[in-house]
């Protein structure tokens, strides 16, 4: 299985986790949407990252790919099968692709993408208001945050590796969860941090960082 994208996106980060976390074998490839390969454009038409390629089988968008992962191999399933703690995950998992995500890009993308990669200069302006956006979302999870375990019970879901993978992402700008600020949330993903699928995935993502410059 090919997955392509960039391996700061929080959405590519949060496939390669499942496939970890599942002992799925997937193998990275850079895909970049603003000049888009003819093999990723073809498993992501509308050039969204991550895209997947298995055998002659392609998707794009990470909620749909993990959702393939999750039907292929179901042990450990990353959705649980009680109906309350199923949709607890969904939630989290959507709390993370559709609010925090968009405050915290403004930040990395005009602190740190913006800048190194693409040769543009930071909108600080932006930078700064997706800061502002980050405090009631921050604080709303430091609420829900288990003082044990994961978002939805004993045993881990998609919606922490979705809300975890986009605090990585804001570690890039120096983001992520402080102990001092919020520590319910800073010792959950602490625990997220310490899994062995999360320390493969990292080592993986430094390697790729280190090579392009990052």
């Amino acid at each position: 299985m090919k997955v392509f994208g960039f391996p700061l996106s929080p959405f590519v980060r949060k496939v390669h986790l499942v496939a970890t976390e599942k002992g799925i074998a997937v193998e990275t490839v850079l895909g970049n949407p603003a000049n888009p390969a003819p093999e990723f454009l073809a498993a992501s038409p509308f050039r969204k990252i991550p895209a997947l390629q298995d055998g002659d089988f392609t998707l794009a968008d990470s909620t749909a790919i993990v959702t393939y992962f999750d039907a292929l191999t179901p042990d450990p399933p990353m959705l649980p099968g009680d109906a309350r703690q199923r949709a607890k995950a969904v939630w989290f998992e959507e709390f993370a692709d559709t609010i925090l995500t968009p405050a915290g890009g403004k930040i990395v993308f005009n602190r740190f993408v913006g800048p190194k990669f693409l040769g543009l200069p930071g909108d600080e302006e932006a930078a700064r208001q997706g800061e502002a956006e980050l405090v009631p979302i921050l604080a709303y999870f430091e609420g829900v945050a288990p003082a044990v375990d994961w978002l939805t019970g004993s045993a881990i879901s998609i919606g922490d590796i979705a809300v975890a993978a986009v605090f990585r992402t804001l570690g890039y700008v120096g983001r992520e969860p402080a102990a001092e600020q919020h520590p319910k949330t800073a010792a959950w993903y602490a625990r997220v941090c310490a899994r062995d699928a999360w320390q493969a995935v990292a080592a993986r993502e430094a390697a790729i960082m280190a090579k392009i410059g990052g």
